[in-house]
């Protein structure tokens, strides 16, 4: 047992922790879930003058992880900073102990990406090879990285309200700009939105039949990214109801009144489990809203921990001195 807690860094993070291996750490927390095997994740979002804060916490198995993110969209230009800042704090669940605080940006990345390969891997056509990307900040690396561990992409388009942003994106990664994000949607199998977007940018006429849409940036009930009418069109899973309905894109379409909440055709632990069917054609529309659920931040942080304990991680503090 290693002494004090554990201080893990975002780097750390970055070398323990691979997109593979956190997929397969994200899909089992849903599944065990969905199966009744631990109880559900909670949240609280609280607002400020110029951002937000939100907590969200799980347990699952011998852990319990309580991550705060801070999100202050007007951070890079008032104050240099990160929109995103945070800290998770896992716990032994059997005694209390306090084990590990570690970055929460790191972790948040990679579950969040994470979560949208689990749902690819189920949702998406075994055929799907072109991907479109909505956003390319600090989210777009992992969302892409995560569907290309479940897909083989041949064809990658990226788009960003800020061009420069997304010509830097494209170039890093020797992909193509999409001037038109109405005709790059309809070359595309799976489209993922990772944009803080306050009014729908994905309309439901672009969509194309078949494609797989993930949508990510709305995490709070002032975000959209999804036009309300696709949910009426597409078969619709969520990552949560409850969470959902109040602060995802499903929020907006159930004010809309293009889907009720017996419209939902599943969650995505129901899904994996088993108990309900995925993908079911070749052509079926597939949308899944995703508000980013802490069954991913225990996920991850647990099998952080544990690989920093094999590795002689030595990064630790007495608390209680």
């Amino acid at each position: 047992m290693a002494a004090g807690t554990l201080v893990i860094t975002r780097s750390d993070i970055a070398a323990l922790l691979g997109m593979h291996d956190c997929i397969d750490a994200v899909e089992t927390a849903f599944r065990l879930h969905a199966g009744g095997k631990i109880g559900p994740p909670g949240i609280l979002g609280m607002h400020v003058a110029d951002g937000s804060f939100h907590v969200k916490a799980a347990g699952l198995s011998s852990y319990f992880a309580a991550k705060t993110n801070a999100n202050f969209p007007g951070n890079a230009k008032a104050a240099g900073l990160p929109t995103i800042q945070g800290a998770i704090l896992l716990f032994d669940a059997g005694n209390g102990r306090l084990l590990a605080i570690m970055d929460s940006a790191e972790v948040t990345a990679l579950r969040t990406g994470a979560t949208t390969g689990v749902a690819a891997r189920h949702l998406a056509k075994r055929s799907a090879s072109t991907l479109l990307l909505v956003g390319c900040g600090a989210q777009s690396a992992a969302q892409l990285q995560a569907v290309a561990a479940v897909r083989e992409l041949r064809k990658v388009f990226v788009s960003d309200l800020d061009p420069a942003r997304a010509a830097r994106f494209a170039g890093e990664h020797g992909f193509e700009v999409a001037p038109d994000l109405r005709a790059a949607l309809e070359r595309s199998d799976i489209c993922v939105t990772c944009t803080p977007a306050r009014r729908f940018i994905i309309d439901a006429a672009w969509v194309p039949a078949g494609c797989f849409v993930a949508a990510v940036g709305a995490d709070n009930e002032g975000k959209q990214e999804i036009d309300p009418a696709l949910f009426r069109s597409a078969r619709v899973v969520v990552d949560s109801l409850e969470q959902c309905a109040q602060i995802g894109d499903l929020h907006h379409a159930l004010d809309a009144g293009t889907i009720g909440r017996g419209g939902v055709h599943a969650s995505l632990g129901e899904v994996v489990a088993g108990h309900k069917q995925g993908r079911e054609s070749e052509s079926e529309t597939i949308l899944f809203d995703s508000t980013g659920v802490a069954l991913g931040d225990v996920a991850a942080a647990a099998l952080i921990y544990e690989r920093a304990v094999a590795n002689g991680h030595r990064t630790s503090v007495q608390l209680t001195a």
